[in-house]
């Protein structure tokens, strides 16, 4: 082994005149390793680096004598694995290790080169792009860890960007951050870009993005086009993805939030004061100063914006109320049963009846509203309940048959028709009256009375409301 400090010593003291032989005597080495140092010393002090240049000597491996079989293997089978050829070798005498062939053939195999990442040039108010990052953040008020929802839109000319804390990654919550986007930028670009978020794109066909038909009507609304990113290809999408590790290296790093609403007011700051002044990497320049030559480019913002409130069908249940995330919401009684469309805004829910009318709007209760109920007139713990009269009249209203099959469940059960005429009516939650009509005759049919067989029949036999038609299978000689 090579002791620099040993020979070193050797040569100096050789300089000063100690002969080979004391040299060996007072170092207790042999004097032919002596004259070894000094030799090689003054070869290296005689030749200078270019003009001599000592190959390294290559040892002998278990491998040699294969080399030519894992050239035919290679040949045969261009994507056989290491532990495959390896096999093929034991076979024909090879007593070596696997790591051996596995490092030989990953030095003769030719490796693909990466595809080089070139960034597109875009115009002023050409082009934006927009994406989520979650990280995980410590509340200093509560010493929890939450996670922490950041959306990014950067307009890709000026390098601008903006970025908002949301609750989730729905679709509504992107189009109501893109609006307040818009707003902020005072402006919309003409082509925006994304990831391949549902949000966004529904799938892919034929090579081409189908994007989600809502989207498209917000597209529309602002008179975009939107562009999303091939499948397995992030770095298409750099210019938004690259910010995401400036915020974490400039804003996230090194700070404290006592919480959420601590957060969002630093990171409102942080926009204007750090992240528009500061010298981009890449533009050279402020980005609020390319901001201010790119935003007569910027299309004018709508006279209204688009409206992202979510519409659904709900069913007004045996409380008279609509449900929504936990809430209750009252609607007027005699709507019980009936399914209503239901807008929800940010602030504020809306119930429809069937027809289109409106009936109700109630605030939107938050995680702080002291009670289930919501609505002028607080619930009481008492359920309301339907009178029969108005029970009667609402079966009746499905067919003309109705009014003997009620006639009959009244004879039949004589302390209980009102309970199995309420549950009939409270089957057209579930079913189309065509679906109810079809049992209540079944039921007439085979003179059975109880609205809990009705119910069953339809659950066997029907599909859901709105769905086909009810079709089944006559047993014969069989009831419901």
């Amino acid at each position: 082994m090579k002791n620099e400090p040993l020979e070193n010593t050797i040569i100096t003291l050789h300089c000063e005149g100690w002969p080979i032989r004391r040299l060996s005597r007072e170092l207790r080495i042999s004097r032919k390793r002596i004259r070894r140092v000094l030799v090689s010393n003054q070869t290296q002090r005689d030749t200078t680096p270019g003009e001599v240049i000592i190959a390294k000597k290559k040892r002998q491996s278990k491998l040699d004598p294969y080399r030519d079989t894992i050239a035919e293997l290679l040949d045969k089978y261009p994507d056989i694995t290491g532990q495959r050829v390896f096999e093929h070798l034991r076979e024909r005498g090879y007593d070596g290790k696997t790591t051996i062939v596995r490092d030989y053939l990953g030095s003769i195999r030719k490796k693909g080169s990466k595809t080089p990442v070139r960034l597109t040039r875009t115009e002023p108010g050409q082009r934006a792009a927009h994406d989520w990052s979650d990280y995980n953040i410590r509340f200093t008020s509560t010493g929890k860890t939450e996670k922490v929802i950041f959306f990014s839109y950067i307009l890709s000319y000026s390098r601008r960007q903006y970025i908002e804390v949301v609750d989730d990654k729905q679709q509504k919550t992107l189009l109501r951050a893109l609006i307040n986007t818009f707003i902020y930028f005072d402006g919309i670009t003409r082509e925006i870009k994304s990831d391949n978020q549902k949000a966004c794109v529904d799938h892919w066909e034929m090579g081409q993005p189908v994007f989600n038909k809502k989207y498209l009507e917000f597209a529309n609304w602002y008179m975009f086009k939107p562009l999303t990113i091939t499948p397995c290809r992030p770095q298409e999408n750099l210019k938004i993805e690259r910010p995401f590790w400036y915020l974490e290296r400039s804003f996230l790093n090194g700070r404290e939030f006592r919480d959420r609403d601590d957060l969002k007011e630093q990171l409102r700051k942080w926009l204007t004061q750090v992240n528009d002044t500061r010298i981009h990497g890449t533009t050279k320049k402020r980005p609020i100063d390319m901001y201010i030559g790119e935003h007569p480019f910027l299309q004018p913002l709508p006279a209204n914006h688009f409206d992202t409130s979510l519409v659904v069908q709900l069913v007004v249940n045996q409380e008279s109320c609509v449900q929504w995330k936990g809430y209750l919401y009252v609607v007027p009684e005699q709507y019980m049963y009936e399914v209503c469309p239901v807008r929800i805004t940010d602030d504020h829910l809306v119930v429809y009846s069937p027809s289109g009318e409106q009936l109700v709007t109630h605030p939107l209760a938050g995680a702080d509203h002291p009670q289930r109920y919501v609505g002028a007139g607080e619930k009481t713990r008492k359920k309301p309940d339907l009178v029969i009269t108005d029970v009667i009249s609402r079966l009746e209203a499905f067919s003309p048959e109705m009014t003997g099959y009620i006639d009959q469940v009244k004879r039949h059960k004589p302390g209980s028709w009102r309970y199995h005429l309420k549950n009939l009516l409270a089957l057209k939650v579930n079913y189309s009256v065509e679906d109810i009509m079809v049992a209540v005759r079944r039921a007439r049919e085979y003179k059975v009375f109880d609205s809990g067989v009705v119910a069953g029949f339809l659950e066997n036999n029907s599909e859901p409301r709105y769905s086909i038609k009810l079709s089944f299978k006559c047993n014969n000689n069989q009831g419901l």
